[in-house]
């Protein structure tokens, strides 16, 4: 055998987890009058919010993440309207965390619900992907009570697509000799990675399944849409070489708040911004971790939203410091002269902080804005 002949590259093994519903499964979990009951996470109707998650019983109306609360009750009028609690959602997922660690170290969060696993070399030395990802969705329920779905294949886009093929509480595997047939069975609407205006287009162009997207070129579906073209050409072939990346370093840090009335007045604008700054400052405390650029987003009464940023020379570790900064923004916008329905505060560009020598003599003057 020739010693310098390459030795095939081994198959991996991909596990997606995507928690069912989670933020509404952790309220129906945590409230026994929820349960079986249609329920959405978020802002209620007369505070112009938004659905951040939907139980299926909600679902069953036409409900999904994103939608305005308004539309929500519209289309179920008994839903019920449950405030977020971030911080427990935020301890569900660190126990479900750590029980993917029991398995492998190449864990890739992609938010609180959903993960990718590389368990090709796992810690309990199990062969079978398709029995590590059963025994991590019993662990989960034994140990929160809630169901997770989970998608197994060899590379992360059909381990994303499979997780979603039998949901809540599923568990799909897609075979490498079975991944292409698969794909050309498969709606376009249900490739991942293809959303709701690409999907609409390529239906408008007899796209319908993937065998329909397998029949163009490579050179047809670039021109047809762009570099993504050269995405959809390898997709459907079930090629995706994409690393388990456990490296996952996280690049801002914001919030924001919609007004339940429109605001004009300059004070009140940053009377809102206060506590957003104070939520972002107390974060970046906890983590010791400080950003040199800080940015400040306004959405005005005709939905046209803008931003401003600073960066400075060195990282903002100070609150008031940070207020100043967001201050002095505001001023660069139309706040004060038109109404605004939304403000934002994030601060990114992460860093170290500059150390200078100590000078005990030196007093920071603060500036006094004043508006108008």
């Amino acid at each position: 055998m020739d010693t310098n002949e390459k030795r095939p590259q081994q198959m991996k093994k991909i596990i997606h987890i995507d928690m069912d519903a989670f933020y509404a499964s952790v309220e129906q979990r945590d409230n026994p009058a929820y349960r079986g009951k249609p329920i959405v996470v978020g802002a209620p109707p007369d505070r112009r919010g938004v659905v951040a998650a939907a139980s299926y019983e909600a679902r069953q109306f036409g409900i999904r993440s994103a939608m305005a609360s308004f539309q929500a009750a519209q289309r179920c009028p008994d839903v019920i309207f449950v405030p977020p609690r971030f911080e427990v959602y935020t301890h569900v997922s660190q126990q479900i965390r750590a029980i993917f660690a029991e398995y492998t170290n190449l864990i890739e969060p992609l938010s609180l619900d959903e993960a990718y696993l590389d368990v090709t070399e796992n810690k309990k030395g199990l062969s079978s992907a398709t029995l590590i990802a059963r025994e991590i969705k019993a662990r989960i329920f034994e140990e929160t009570g809630l169901t997770a779905s989970a998608g197994v294949s060899y590379n992360k886009f059909l381990a994303k697509v499979a997780s979603d093929m039998d949901k809540p509480n599923g568990l799909y595997l897609i075979l490498p000799e079975k991944a292409e047939s698969f794909l050309e069975r498969l709606p376009i609407e249900k490739f991942y990675g293809i959303g709701k205006v690409t999907a609409a287009k390529m239906m408008s162009l007899g796209i319908h399944t993937g065998g329909d997207l397998k029949k163009f070129s490579e050179e047809e579906l670039f021109q047809m849409f762009g570099k993504l073209g050269l995405f959809y050409y390898r997709i459907v072939r079930g090629q995706d070489d994409r690393e388990v990346e456990n490296e996952w370093i996280r690049k801002s840090i914001g919030a924001e708040n919609t007004f339940d009335t429109d605001l004009l007045a300059m004070e009140d604008l940053v009377r809102e911004l206060a506590p957003l700054a104070r939520e972002v400052h107390d974060w970046m405390q906890r983590h010791n971790t400080y950003g040199r650029t800080v940015t400040l987003k306004v959405k005005y009464d005709n939905f046209r939203q803008i931003t401003r940023s600073k960066t400075g020379w060195d990282v903002v570790d100070d609150y008031d410091d940070l207020m100043d900064t967001l201050k002095a923004l505001l001023l660069k916008t139309e706040a004060g002269k038109r109404k605004v329905r939304l403000v934002g505060v994030s601060v990114s560009n992460f860093g170290q902080k500059i150390a200078l020598p100590e000078q005990p003599n030196v007093r920071q003057l603060r500036l006094e804005f004043k508006w108008g």
